[in-house]
């Protein structure tokens, strides 16, 4: 059965959009909306912005749009939620751009970057820098419409089992990573793996995997990464900035009156800064837990492995940014961009955490 029919079948009943509007929503000038998550209902702090979404669309809209969400699995698996919004068995999704790289390669300049924007950078470019009307322009070639809908902050370099003393201490390990970052990693001899979140720390403590990128302490934590790894490296060159994407069907976003998508792009940017505002918190707080309680063994990268990675990253970022004309395109804003704000925050941000830390001593 295609899976249209397996939804239509559990009693979902006709999509809303366009055309599509079932005779009762028409009559009563309602439009209902369904969003999958590509998360569990329970995933902390990733499950945070959709609910934040549908709350505010749910309120907002004064019931002209109704917005039921469904968490992975409950009507496609999470990694088609992207093609079920596409093809208009879904009005909305919530994911992640790097789970989407492979179908376009000038996605992956959405996804995490290494040594690239923090999350305060990828804002501004969004906003000020071109990056949404180019995420417009790359997602629409997908068949969606794109808005950031939250962003985990920067991530850890990784959990270990073996000390990471040099760029040669990564030959030969199995490393779960994902996006850009796995590239790297495979050019300075690391083996990626591709293994769901919940299969990590049985893999870290079967050795199956020497290593793992995670999402950020919180998460971790919750995971119990701290229980199986012996050591946490920092900082996360792989992932300085990872934004959450919310994506909608084009057909149903078009058909949309100006101000319901107003309310749409709202409720998106409400959630954009109240996740990030969220991982800060709590990943701050599992810090500080971690190290009193747990006695993690925190851990920082030396500054050749650091210099040696930035140069292969970069290499590979080059390499990447040529794969076709949209990629190009893209690339060449994100490079203008981080060109022109990388001075600033290192004069800005960077210098007055470097004074503020001086406090410590």
């Amino acid at each position: 059965m295609k899976r249209r029919d397996l939804i239509k079948g559990a009693g979902a009943g006709l999509l809303a959009a366009g055309t599509g509007i079932a005779a009762p929503a028409i009559a009563k000038g309602v439009k209902q909306w369904r969003m999958q998550m590509t998360w569990r209902a329970n995933s902390p702090l990733l499950a945070t912005g959709p609910q934040l979404v549908a709350d505010y669309i749910n309120k907002a809209s004064n019931g002209r749009l109704e917005l039921k969400l469904y968490a992975a699995g409950d009507l496609v698996s999470p990694f088609q939620v992207l093609d079920a919004v596409a093809d208009g068995t879904l009005h909305m999704g919530h994911g992640y751009p790097a789970y989407w790289a492979g179908k376009l390669a000038a996605v992956q300049f959405f996804a995490p970057i290494p040594f690239g924007f923090t999350s305060q950078e990828q804002n501004a470019w969004f906003h000020y820098g071109g990056g949404q009307e180019l995420a417009d322009e790359v997602y629409g070639e997908l068949g969606v419409k794109f808005l950031p809908s939250g962003n985990t902050s920067v991530q850890a370099a990784g959990w270990y089992n073996k000390e990471l003393n040099s760029i040669e201490s990564f030959k030969g390990l199995k490393i779960r990573s994902g996006g850009l970052g796995a590239k790297v990693l495979t050019e300075i001899g690391g083996v990626p793996v591709q293994m769901p979140l919940g299969e990590v720390p049985q893999g870290l403590q079967s050795g199956a995997i020497d290593g793992a990128d995670f999402v950020g302490p919180f998460n971790d934590m919750a995971f119990g990464l701290h229980k199986v790894a012996k050591h946490y490296y920092w900082p996360g060159w792989m992932e300085p900035s990872a934004v959450l994407d919310c994506f909608i069907n084009k057909e149903a976003w078009d058909s949309l009156d100006k101000d319901l998508q107003e309310i749409v792009k709202g409720a998106n940017a409400m959630a954009n800064q109240m996740v990030l505002s969220e991982f800060v918190t709590k990943n701050a707080q599992a810090v500080k837990i971690m190290k009193e309680e747990h006695k993690v063994d925190f851990r920082l990268l030396d500054p050749a492995t650091l210099g040696h990675l930035g140069r292969v990253s970069q290499s590979v970022i080059d390499d990447v940014g040529q794969t076709d004309d949209l990629t190009r395109k893209v690339y060449a804003s994100y490079r203008k961009f981080i060109d022109t704000v990388q001075p600033y925050s290192e004069l800005s941000e960077m210098a007055f955490m470097n004074a503020r830390a001086q406090l410590k001593s």
